[in-house]
C-alpha cells in the first residue's frame, strides 16, 4: 500500500492511508533511532565549535564577526548543496549518500582538530558543510517513507529537534572536553562518534529493507526517472502556501540558530562562567529549543486533525510568543528572572519546524520528497541557519553581543507575516494540488487561528 499518489500528496484528511504502516513498526523504530542518531552526530560536529569559541577567540584573537563565519560557513554549504546532493539522492539511492554524507563531515570534522590557522579551520568547516549538505533533507525523507502519514508533523518536529539535541551533546560535550583536554580534543571526539555511527548505519539500513519508495527515486510504474522527475519539480513551488512555509521556517530559524551559536559566548562572556560551565548551561538552553521543536509537531497533529489548518495557527503563535519573549529576556537585568524568560522564549523560537516541514510534505508530491525537504534545508539554511550567527557576530562586533541579542528577534516579525500569507492560502492550494477539499473550518476557527 502506498502514502502517496505519483500525482500529489494524499489529503491529510485521508484517516485510512494516515494509519498505514508500510514497514514493520519495529524496523521503522530502528531506521528512525539510527537516522536521528546521525542527525546528532550532523550538529554535534557543526556546533561543537560554538563551545570553544572563547578558546579560538583567545588563541587566534578573532573577532567576533570572523568566529560567527566559522559558524556561518556550514549552514551556507548546506543551503548552497542541498538541493543538487538531494536531487542526486533521489535517483540514485538514499542509503548511499546519507553513508557518504555521514563519513565525509565525520572525517571533515577530524581535520579541524588538526588546524594550525584560522584559514585552515575555514575549510575544514567548509567542508563539514559539503558532508551535511543532504543529510537532513534526505534523512527525513528516508524517516517519513516509513512512518504513517498521521505522524508527519510529530515526527517531522522530533527528527529535526535532533539538531537541538545534538547541538546541547556538541556544546556541552565539547566544552568539557576542551577545558580538560584541549579544544582539538573536542573536535575529535565528535569526528570519531560520527565515523563509528555510519558504519551501524550502514549495516542494518538498506535499500532492499526499506519502501520502495524510500529506496528508490520514487517514480511511478512506467517512465523513466528523468522524465517523472523533470515532470515532478515545478510541484516544489507551485504554491503560494509552500512557499510561505519554506520562507517562515527559515526566517523563523534565523532567530534559533543565533540563540544556538552565540548562548555559550553569552554566559562567558554577562554570567562570566568559564567554557565548560558556559557551553554546559548553553545546552541546558538549546535543549529547551529542541523540546519546543517536538512540542510543537505534536500540538500541531493534535489540534489539526479535523481542520488542518490549524497547523498554521501553531506557526504563528510559535512566531509571536518567542518574539515578545526573547525581547523582553535580553533587556532584563543578568538573574533567575532573566533565564526564566529566555527560556521560555528559546522554547517557541524553533517550535515552527514541525508545522512547516508537515506542510511541505502535504503539498509536494512523494516522488521528490527528498528534493522538497531540500528545498525547505535551503530556506532554513539561506534565511535563518547561515546568516543568523554571522549576522549576530557582526552586529556584536559593533553594539556588544548583549546588543546584538537584543535585534535578533525581530526577524520572527518577518516569519510571522510569512505564515499568515500560508494560512491565507492553504485550503485553496490543497484544493487544487489534490484536487481533494480540506474540512471547512469551524465558525469559530478563524478566530483561534489568526
Amino acid at each position: 500500500m502506498e502514502l502517496h499518489t505519483t500525482a500529489g500528496p494524499i489529503p491529510e484528511t485521508d484517516t485510512t492511508a494516515s494509519s498505514v504502516w508500510p514497514v514493520s513498526r519495529r524496523y521503522a523504530w530502528v531506521v528512525f533511532a539510527l537516522s536521528f542518531g546521525l542527525l546528532l552526530s550532523d550538529y554535534m560536529s557543526r556546533q561543537v565549535l560554538n563551545a570553544v569559541f572563547p578558546d579560538l577567540k583567545s588563541e587566534w584573537l578573532l573577532s567576533d564577526a570572523r568566529l560567527g563565519t566559522l559558524s556561518s560557513v556550514v549552514a551556507l554549504m548546506v543551503g548552497l548543496l542541498t538541493f543538487p546532493m538531494s536531487l542526486m539522492a533521489d535517483r540514485w539511492g538514499r542509503v548511499k549518500s546519507l553513508l557518504l554524507a555521514a563519513t565525509m563531515w565525520s572525517v571533515a570534522t577530524l581535520g579541524c582538530a588538526v588546524s594550525a590557522s584560522y584559514d585552515q579551520m575555514l575549510v575544514g568547516r567548509l567542508f563539514v558543510g559539503i558532508g551535511e549538505a543532504a543529510y537532513g533533507s534526505v534523512g527525513i525523507a528516508v524517516v517519513l517513507s516509513i512512518f504513517p502519514i498521521g505522524l508527519r508533523a510529530t515526527l517531522s518536529g522530533a527528527f529535526i529537534a535532533g539538531g537541538a539535541f545534538g547541538s546541547v551533546l556538541g556544546v556541552s560535550i565539547g566544552g568539557a572536553v576542551a577545558e580538560h583536554l584541549g579544544w582539538r580534543w573536542a573536535f575529535g571526539v565528535m569526528g570519531v562518534f560520527g565515523l563509528v555511527l555510519a558504519a551501524v548505519y550502514g549495516v542494518v539500513v538498506t535499500e532492499k529493507r526499506l519502501t520502495p519508495e524510500a529506496g528508490s527515486t520514487g517514480t511511478g510504474p512506467g517512465g523513466r526517472p528523468q522524465d517523472r522527475l523533470r515532470a515532478l519539480l515545478p510541484r516544489l513551488f507551485s504554491s503560494v502556501s509552500v512557499i510561505s512555509a519554506y520562507v517562515g521556517s527559515g526566517l523563523q530559524l534565523f532567530i534559533a540558530a543565533s540563540l544556538m551559536a552565540w548562548l555559550p559566548s553569552f554566559f562567558n562572556r554577562y554570567y562570566d562562567m568559564p567554557t565548560a560551565k558556559a557551553g554546559a548551561t548553553a545546552g541546558v538552553f538549546i535543549l529547551v529549543i529542541g523540546v519546543g521543536m517536538i512540542g510543537g509537531g505534536v500540538v500541531s497533529d493534535r489540534i489539526s486533525r479535523a481542520f488542518p489548518i490549524r497547523k498554521w495557527a501553531v506557526a504563528i503563535g510559535c512566531s509571536i510568543g518567542s518574539l515578545v519573549l526573547l525581547m523582553t529576556a535580553f533587556r532584563l537585568p543578568t538573574g533567575p528572572l532573566q533565564l526564566a524568560v529566555l527560556a521560555a522564549g528559546a522554547l517557541l523560537s524553533a517550535g515552527t519546524a514541525g508545522p512547516a516541514t508537515a506542510m511541505v510534505a502535504n503539498l509536494t508530491p512523494a516522488a521528490i520528497s527528498a528534493t522538497a525537504f531540500a528545498t525547505l534545508t535551503l530556506a532554513n539554511s539561506l534565511l535563518g541557519l547561515a546568516p543568523g550567527p554571522a549576522v549576530t557576530g557582526a552586529l556584536a562586533d559593533h553594539m556588544g553581543l548583549l546588543g546584538a541579542l537584543r535585534v535578533i528577534p525581530l526577524a520572527a516579525l518577518a516569519a510571522t507575516l510569512a505564515f499568515l500569507v500560508g494560512r491565507h492560502f492553504y485550503e485553496r492550494d490543497l484544493l487544487r494540488l489534490t484536487g481533494t477539499p480540506a474540512p471547512a473550518a469551524e465558525p469559530e476557527d478563524a478566530v483561534v487561528t489568526a
